[in-house]
């Protein structure tokens, strides 16, 4: 089976090319970006929109991913503005310095400054559209926030975010660790199972 991934961003393409393939299935890269609007109030919403965008374009069964943190102190954010958390007016702005993923650490860091409860969570929704079907999966890995970052690899807020079970930020963990507990890996699991159980995807 080949799906067409419905993003650009390198870390999230190759964590999902790298579990999917465990499972023969195949995965294809667009040939250009779309501006696809984010205008829905959940992960759902927002990871449907992209899929459907994406198979409009290509025709080709498409899979997207819309995940984000969800951080107790603050909830319900970073949440759906996980990835432009530093340009919304919550907690103030925060200039990009390097890159988007440090002004949103940089931000979430200041915010928690001087609180105790650190618990967060992980969570991902995956949809893959195919015009006449859809299907999805949820999955979410719970642990809290540092007070500084730590490890290189990885991307978004993994250098900040230590599983529960573990005294390792995402960003130490080797990406088999990674891709065993993350959400994502969770996610792309059970919409393995959905699909090899779902006639209409083959």
């Amino acid at each position: 089976m080949k799906l067409l991934v419905a993003t650009t961003n390198e870390g999230k393409y190759r964590e999902i090319k790298e579990i999917l393939s465990e499972y023969g299935i195949e995965v294809l890269k667009p040939e250009e970006k779309l501006e696809v609007e984010e205008t829905g109030c959940t992960f759902l919403e927002n990871a449907y929109l992209k899929a459907r965008a994406y198979y409009e374009r290509y025709k080709i069964p498409a899979l997207a991913d819309d995940s984000g943190l969800i951080v107790e102190a603050i909830s319900p954010y970073p949440g759906v503005y996980s990835s432009r958390f530093y340009d919304i007016d919550f907690g103030g702005r925060e200039e990009v310095r390097t890159n988007k993923d440090e002004a949103n650490i940089r931000k979430l860091l200041r915010l928690l400054e001087n609180t105790e409860n650190r618990k967060a969570k992980f969570v991902a929704f995956i949809v893959v559209y195919g015009g006449s079907w859809g299907i999805f999966a949820e999955g979410e890995v719970r642990g809290e926030i540092t007070k500084e970052p730590r490890g290189d690899r990885g991307f978004g807020y993994d250098p900040v975010f230590v599983p529960e079970g573990y005294n390792k930020t995402m960003a130490e963990l080797s990406p088999e660790e990674k891709n065993k507990i993350s959400h994502r890996g969770r996610a792309l699991r059970k919409l393995v199972h959905v699909l090899k159980n779902c006639e209409k995807a083959f």
